[in-house]
């Protein structure tokens, strides 16, 4: 089951905040469902060392989960926590039958081997979507868990055009977490799909040609009206903290005020595809129980 409600776009910007709270409030509903049949999801959190921004992430899902009904745990870890000891909580949480989601909060201290780390946690209870056997049944189109941003961008998307079949789709960098689970998620929706990068030639020709742009190379406005096709949507996955008069703020990925004028619709940063990241977690959550609960 899933139920799915929808926000009326207002202007040309996307508001990820508002179409996040609908995400939470579909989730609050089936969350409340499932606990009338006497399944109560729970999603759990390690985070290991004392970074300030990872506990800032972990504090925020940890309060989303409440506002959704979704049972919490966290577990804290030292910086100086061995992968044997990391994977040792991994294998008590995966055969912990209560415990629906897995969350590794990233990155994790240089000494841990993280690519081991990340394939330990079941498949089943990946919530990041970052497995390989997720990976591999996204790229087949199975019924798996999908890392959070590119399912979140996806639904900005849908919620904005709705049907995106036919649509050419150029996606700014092929990172594990954005670039290729959201060229596939696009692939499955039907796009013609072009992943451009740092050795891509005349990227912006390429670009030029999207009527979809997903911006996720982590260059603070890289992205100008020159790569731009008029009236193309634009998603812009970037967070750069820049110093500017001054202050520090937060910018995306592309130029916002120099794209503006050319594009159909455009999320902001912040509040455009941060949020959705958050609220996909829970839908992620909700996603493993089902999963869980149908074996």
């Amino acid at each position: 089951m899933s139920i799915r409600l929808s926000i009326e776009p207002v202007n040309k910007v996307i508001d990820g905040k508002a179409t996040a709270e609908v995400v939470l409030q579909e989730v609050k509903i089936e969350v409340e469902q499932l606990k009338q049949q006497g399944i109560e999801p729970c999603l759990a959190v390690i985070l290991v060392g004392f970074d300030p921004a990872s506990q800032v992430y972990v504090r925020n899902k940890v309060q989303k989960a409440e506002q959704v009904g979704i049972r919490s745990l966290e577990f804290r870890m030292d910086a100086e926590t061995s992968t044997e000891t990391l994977l040792a909580k991994i294998k008590e949480l995966n055969a912990d039958t209560s415990v629906n989601g897995i969350l590794l909060q990233l990155p994790l201290p240089k000494h841990i081997d993280e690519n081991t780390v990340l394939q330990s946690v079941l498949p089943e209870k990946d919530v990041d979507g970052f497995h390989s056997e997720n990976v591999g049944g996204l790229s087949q189109g199975r019924d798996v868990l999908v890392p959070c941003t590119p399912k979140g961008c996806l639904r900005l998307l849908k919620d904005h055009l709705g049907d995106l079949s036919g649509l050419n789709a150029v996606v700014i960098g092929r990172s594990n977490i954005v670039g290729k689970p959201m060229a596939n998620l696009l692939l499955h929706e039907n796009c013609t799909v072009t992943i451009v990068h740092s050795r891509t030639r005349h990227i912006q020709e390429i670009c030029k040609q999207a009527d979809i742009l997903i911006a996720a190379i982590g260059r603070p406005r890289m992205i100008n009206a020159d790569y731009i096709k008029n009236d193309a949507i634009i998603i812009d996955v970037g967070i750069n903290r820049i110093e500017e008069n001054g202050k520090t703020r937060l910018v995306g990925d592309v130029d916002f005020d120099d794209v503006y004028p050319h594009v159909s619709a455009i999320t902001p940063v912040p509040g455009g595809v941060g949020p959705m990241t958050i609220a996909y977690l829970m839908k992620n959550t909700l996603h493993a129980t089902y999963i869980q609960h149908r074996h």
